[in-house]
């Protein structure tokens, strides 16, 4: 099998070469069988790396200690599904995955369009096989996981090797949410090259209108929405087993994560623009270059050694090919731009600063300047050494310093933008949409003030919760109300067929929502209490109104590891609430520890607790705890993010028209052929 698959991807790589010269010379000549040609050497190295992947999934479940990644990342005794996640869990194997799932997207895109698009779709595959083809090179040249252990014998020839045992699987990965959280962030990553493909493939061949921008929402929407599943189920885990007490630490891999979500974000609303107004195409054409940028950049500090970090992948020397691609993908992009900018001009201009599109001009450049901030922040420690030769970094304070105000003035504008009209907005229609809005939300402050939240940014953020909340729900209420009256439906059903007439705008206000929803939990950062202490059986230690009891210490053993655990009766308010159970696992095969956090979890705090070890000298255990305010918050408004992001893919229910047959009047009966009706329309709201 290892055979077969390296030879597969070795048959992928020639494949996507060919898709891109065949590309190229199709697009040069316009000759359809090249066209088709180059179209199906692009399906075809799809369908060899679905093969090649297949393969390593298949030598790591059958414990194929001969290969060199194989026995690096797995063990005999690792459960099978960890056997599945150890695919992703090295440098080879990741890159392998990237190609996989780049696949999908490329395989879908190359079907469903075969046979539509003509003057577009030879750019676009071209494009597309050209990336495909750099990961393909890396994989199957510089990081191939089909790679066998191997030594020399007496002879002083190579001679395979096959260890009894692997090194196992890292502790820190086995975890369950590591089975899914890594799909979803490549799954991110990779899906930006479909738009990317698209906006270079329309500036290259002037393709005319903004069609492009039609066919490229939804896989952006997609791209995006896999993006923050990443980013959620990526702090999730930082969360429940790091054991640091919380979720974003400003990583510079949590941080690469990031850049291409600020910027895709930016995009999807910028793009309204140019739908709407035929503005900012410039902007817009950029912003997917740069989304498209920031994700082969964050894959290259991944996976490069250039930052350190818990998510990273060791020192490994792939870095200057990626530099060498980031350097192709700026050139490209910049001589398609300088040489048909003239593709790109305005049809319209900035009419009003009071209006919606300012609201989205703002938007974008809050984003813009936190992405910017961001990457210096990531950056600096390699800026540094290379100018100074000593490598500074920048913590948490730096990043927080910056951008929890412009995340405040982004929450701001979230909830300004939706109630601003085109073009521009009168006084009677500002007093009319932010009246009760603004209410509501200095209410909402004085009542959070008087709860006790004195911090100002917490008060400010809980303030803006409340008002974009408002504007939420009063945009929803104004349109059910609309469809109750005419249809004589419940409110919530209104609601629900509000939403399905135009699930792009209200799938985006279900979106805000989860938004204001994660900002009230990041608001509770404010407020966090930790402790850490020594106690002995029957010992306790106090938080906040909880009282943690050390009834015992025990030990589990089980076929990977072996767990010492706590176990720890919560009270509040002296009376019993439940029992945790904090542990440390042991990994013997890969000589590594990792903890287990235990959390008692409510709408309102989480109480955190991690086993922190045993003192060596006094041997006794020590515990930490920590009580963080309002973290579900986070949880549950990124589920809502998702949810409105699906609603928003959904296509939109269009109004119907009903013909209701009616009785015929008494004088008009003798009339045969006469059939009166009557005519109700179920208008949609906008």
């Amino acid at each position: 099998m290892d055979v077969f698959g390296s030879f597969a991807l070795l048959l992928a790589f020639v494949c996507a070469l060919y898709a891109l010269l065949g590309g190229i010379a199709a697009i040069l000549t316009r000759h359809p069988l090249l066209i088709k040609s180059a179209r199906q050497a692009g399906i075809a190295a799809c369908s060899l790396i679905f093969l090649a992947t297949l393969s390593v999934v298949y030598l790591f479940v059958t414990d194929n200690f001969s290969m060199a990644y194989v026995a690096s990342h797995s063990n005999r005794d690792l459960a099978t599904f960890f056997k599945v996640v150890a695919l992703w869990s090295g440098q080879e194997g990741s890159l392998l995955f990237w190609c996989f799932l780049l696949s999908v997207y490329i395989f879908s895109v190359l079907v469903a369009y075969r046979n539509k698009h003509g003057e577009l779709m030879p750019y676009v595959g071209t494009i597309l096989a050209g990336v495909q083809l750099f990961f393909l090179t890396i994989t199957t040249f510089v990081a191939n996981p089909f790679s066998v252990l191997a030594a020399a014998g007496p002879s002083g020839a190579l001679e395979y090797i096959t260890r009894p045992d692997g090194s196992g699987l890292r502790a820190v990965l086995q975890y369950p949410e590591m089975i899914i959280h890594p799909p979803n962030l490549y799954s991110g990553y990779t899906g930006f090259t479909i738009p990317f493909a698209f906006a270079l493939a329309a500036l290259l061949g002037r393709y005319p209108g903004e069609k492009w921008i039609h066919l490229t929402r939804r896989w952006t929407m997609i791209a995006w929405c896999f993006q923050t599943i990443g980013i959620l189920l990526g702090a999730h885990w930082a969360y429940a087993v790091l054991g640091w007490g919380g979720y974003w630490g400003w990583d510079p891999v949590e941080n690469a994560s990031l850049l291409p979500w600020l910027t895709g974000t930016a995009f999807l609303h910028s793009v309204m623009m140019q739908e709407k107004r035929g503005m900012m195409k410039v902007w817009n054409v950029w912003l997917v270059f740069i989304t498209f940028f920031l994700c082969i950049l964050g894959t290259m500090l991944t996976r490069s050694g250039v930052v350190s970090s818990v998510h990273a992948f060791a020192q490994s020397n792939i870095g200057p090919w990626f530099v060498g691609f980031l350097i192709i993908i700026m050139t490209v992009c910049l001589a398609a731009y300088f040489k048909n900018r003239d593709y790109l001009k305005s049809e319209n201009q900035l009419d009003s600063m009071v209006s919606r599109e300012s609201s989205f001009l703002f938007n974008n450049l809050v984003l813009l300047v936190a992405c910017v901030a961001v990457i210096s922040g990531t950056l600096f420690p390699v800026f540094s050494e290379w100018f100074t030769g000593s490598k500074i970094s920048v913590g948490a304070p730096f990043f927080n310093k910056v951008n929890i105000p412009l995340g405040l003035l982004l929450l701001f504008l979230t909830g300004v933008g939706p109630l601003l009209a085109w073009r521009k907005t009168s006084g009677e229609s500002l007093r009319r949409n932010f009246l009760w809005p603004t209410v509501l939300g200095v209410v909402g402050g004085l009542a959070a003030f008087a709860l006790g939240v004195h911090d100002f940014y917490a008060l400010v953020c809980l303030l803006l919760c409340t008002f974009v909340a408002a504007t939420i729900g009063l945009e929803f209420y104004r349109g059910a109300k609309v469809i109750h009256a005419r249809s004589g439906m419940n409110w919530l059903s209104s609601a629900v067929e509000l939403t399905l007439r135009n699930t792009r705008r209200y799938g985006g206000y279900i979106v805000h929502f989860g938004m204001v929803m994660i900002f009230v939990g990041l608001a509770g950062q404010a407020f966090n209490k930790e402790v850490q202490k020594e106690i002995p059986v029957g010992g306790t230690v106090k938080i906040g109104p909880y009282e943690l009891l050390l009834q015992a210490m025990d030990q589990k053993q089980e076929k990977n590891f072996v767990a010492e655990r706590m176990i720890v009766e919560v009270m509040h308010d002296h009376k019993p609430v439940m029992i945790l159970f904090p542990e440390r696992r042991n990994f013997p095969a890969g000589e590594e520890s990792g903890t287990m956090v235990a959390i008692y979890s409510t709408m309102r705090e989480d109480l955190y607790v991690v086993y922190a070890g045993v003192n060596q000298g006094s041997e006794v255990p020590t515990i930490h705890a920590f009580l963080n305010p309002l973290v579900k918050w986070v949880w549950f408004g990124g589920v809502v993010v998702v949810m409105g992001t699906i609603v928003a893919l959904l296509p939109s229910r269009h109004a119907v028209l009903v013909l209701a047959g009616s009785k015929a009047p008494e004088a008009s009966r003798e009339f045969a052929g006469a059939v009166p009706s009557s005519v109700t329309l179920k208008e949609g709201h906008d």
